[in-house]
């Protein structure tokens, strides 16, 4: 009732009449986080603040201005294009990296609002999460993990995407929190829940991203092996089965759920999950690794996809003036290995496809 009446009052606060004095609705936003969100909340009025001093938008709060940023961004565009478990899917129903994104954010809003902490906050980490992958999933990044001096990691490069890569080398110049939410989202197939608290996002908003993911694939990655005939549900292990359900909604609600009650139980000192579904949760995923990611049928092409990329690394350490000529970049000050990698890396699944075939393929001759 309070915030009925509150909000109620800046509305008619509002003059009908088109006015040239700015509406500081930026304000009432973070009003009404101090009502609606719990301590243990990320506010937006008590961000760290970006790398580079600028003004507040009037309308938006921090977060929202990130979300945005990053929701506009090419490298987001871009998602659309790249694998998820299928390499460059045909079918209409397969996951690409952009609806496991979306997936994903929608599974950390619901948590977060759940548990009445900074929705905003946690949307523009899951939108951000992922920009740094790589074309052909994790056959791509092990490629560039192997050829880089310093290594290559989805995430580095997803936040060297946002603080440099985009806007011509400017950057989004993104948040404290949304910026450590995106680095330590990761998991790989170590400890659902890390470690140690250095694995963590520093926000619960950002720990929410890490959980969804997790949540998000080991359902949507079933789903679409099932939908392509690659396993068959009943070789699904039953307990597995059992613990998180038969069908991908049951799956996620399941998850969801146990996220919401383990967390309020542990007195939001950590998003959590119970040692039940968090072993069940850890088990699919192996058994995912074993009979979807690393089957034969998946695995034969991204073996051929990890050649594509190596070739294409080689040809531009060769020809460093060409990268800008495809739309790369490369700056003299830079050890030429950087600027190939954010090349490669940035490149869809088909782009990459479509460059290989025309760098090391003959070509129809066109005639006169």
């Amino acid at each position: 009732m309070v915030l009925s009446t509150y909000t109620m009052t800046q509305v008619l606060e509002v003059p009908h009449e088109r006015s040239t004095l700015p509406i500081d609705i930026r304000s009432v936003i973070e009003n009404r986080e101090a009502v609606i969100l719990v301590p243990q909340a990320c506010a937006s009025s008590a961000s760290r603040g970006r790398q580079r001093p600028e003004s507040p938008c009037p309308v938006r709060s921090c977060f929202q201005v990130d979300r945005d940023r990053i929701l506009h961004s090419k490298a987001f565009r871009r998602l659309k294009h790249k694998t998820q478990v299928f390499l460059s899917p045909e079918g209409d129903h397969y996951r690409t990296r952009l609806t496991h994104t979306l997936e994903v954010a929608q599974i950390a809003r619901t948590v977060a609002r759940a548990l009445q902490l900074n929705e905003d906050l946690t949307e523009a980490v899951a939108f951000g999460h992922d920009l740094g992958h790589t074309p052909f999933g994790h056959a791509g990044e092990r490629v560039l993990d192997e050829l880089l001096s310093d290594g290559f990691h989805h995430v580095r490069q997803s936040l060297r995407v946002v603080d440099l890569l985009e806007n011509d080398g400017s950057g989004l110049n993104l948040t404290w929190e949304v910026r450590d939410g995106i680095l330590r989202h990761s998991k790989g197939r170590g400890a659902l829940l890390g470690r140690d608290s250095a694995d963590l996002a520093a926000t619960l908003e950002g720990q929410i991203v890490r959980l969804a993911d997790v949540v998000a694939y080991v359902s949507h990655d079933l789903d679409d092996a099932l939908r392509a005939g690659l396993v068959a549900a009943d070789a699904v292990p039953e307990e597995l089965q059992q613990q998180l359900g038969r069908r991908h909604s049951v799956r996620i609600n399941t998850m969801v759920i146990d996220m919401i009650t383990a967390s309020k139980a542990n007195c939001l000192e950590g998003i959590v999950l119970s040692l039940p579904v968090s072993q069940a949760i850890s088990a699919l995923r192996e058994w995912l690794f074993q009979n979807v990611y690393q089957s034969p049928s998946v695995a034969d092409d991204f073996h051929k996809a990890s050649h594509v990329l190596r070739e294409l690394f080689h040809y531009f350490m060769a020809r460093p003036a060409e990268l800008a000529l495809y739309g790369g970049r490369y700056a003299a000050e830079e050890e030429l290995e950087v600027p190939v990698a954010d090349f490669l890396a940035g490149m869809t699944d088909r782009y990459a496809l479509n460059l290989y075939q025309k760098l090391f393929l003959p070509q129809p001759w066109q005639g006169l």
